[in-house]
């Protein structure tokens, strides 16, 4: 996947149209767009067809007019990008769920693997510099929410919820990449798997990887496939917030 990054605007324009703030185009004849309507037709364009073929030029053909035009509204591609970012932001339902930091932190994994299956070109973006507008603030403000009190530091804070989003953008682009993979070749993975067990029972010398067969084989009788991005979404997600568990353990037992 090529990779775009957010925040590669002019940092005043885009905290302008992030929050709203950026003046009305004055010269020529009153706007017929909107910024808003120019992030839903650039969303609908990087959904269908992924980022690459989101330019300011294809989006302005979408609407109907010319590049020029949209250049009255967005400096550039970057400003855009960063608008559209803090948008589908701004879909994540943030809920309260109940229980304890478990659950809550469940939860985030799970609101942002969904917001990342709905637009899988949030993939092509490196977030390192994120678009500082108000769904984004409230994106990291609710997920700081789900560790906050329970004994770590403000810097331990951030790094779990940066470990919980790292792991979720790495399962979500495998289970993306597999089913792209399937729409490219029209064959489904246990189909794949199917067309070659019998090659390489017949070909390969399988009693040299014993441990291999015999776990191979267990996962292709429960899943009919090598892979299954939904266990191993959960299986992965169990196991980061065991590692937490721990942490947050050694921060609350008594001394001595």
């Amino acid at each position: 996947m090529n990779q775009e990054h957010s925040g590669s605007g002019d940092p005043a324009k885009s905290l302008e149209l992030l929050w709203r703030r950026r003046p009305a185009p004055t010269r020529g004849p009153k706007p017929a767009q909107t910024v808003d309507g120019i992030v839903a037709v650039a969303l609908q364009v990087a959904d269908a067809e992924g980022l690459a073929a989101m330019s300011m030029r294809r989006v302005a053909d979408e609407l109907g007019v010319g590049a020029m035009t949209l250049y009255r509204y967005f400096p550039g591609k970057g400003e855009l990008l960063d608008v559209m970012l803090d948008t589908v932001y701004g879909e994540l339902p943030r809920r309260v769920v109940p229980g304890d930091w478990r659950a809550a932190l469940d939860e985030v994994a799970r609101e942002n693997r969904e917001l990342y299956l709905r637009h899988p070109w949030l993939l092509q973006v490196a977030i390192n510099r994120p678009p500082l507008g108000p769904n984004v603030m409230a994106k990291y403000e609710w997920e700081l929410t789900a560790v906050e009190g329970i004994g770590l530091t403000d810097l331990e804070m951030d790094a779990t919820v940066a470990l919980v989003n790292g792991y979720v953008h790495g399962a979500v682009r495998t289970a993306v990449e597999a089913r792209q993979v399937i729409q490219r070749s029209g064959m489904t993975d246990k189909e794949w798997w199917l067309a070659h067990v019998p090659h390489l029972d017949q070909i390969g010398d399988l009693d040299k990887f014993p441990l291999s067969s015999r776990v191979g084989t267990a996962v292709g009788n429960e899943f009919d496939a090598p892979y299954d991005a939904e266990h191993a979404f959960e299986y992965g997600l169990e196991r980061l917030l065991d590692g937490v568990s721990v942490l947050v353990g050694n921060r609350t037992a008594p001394e001595g």
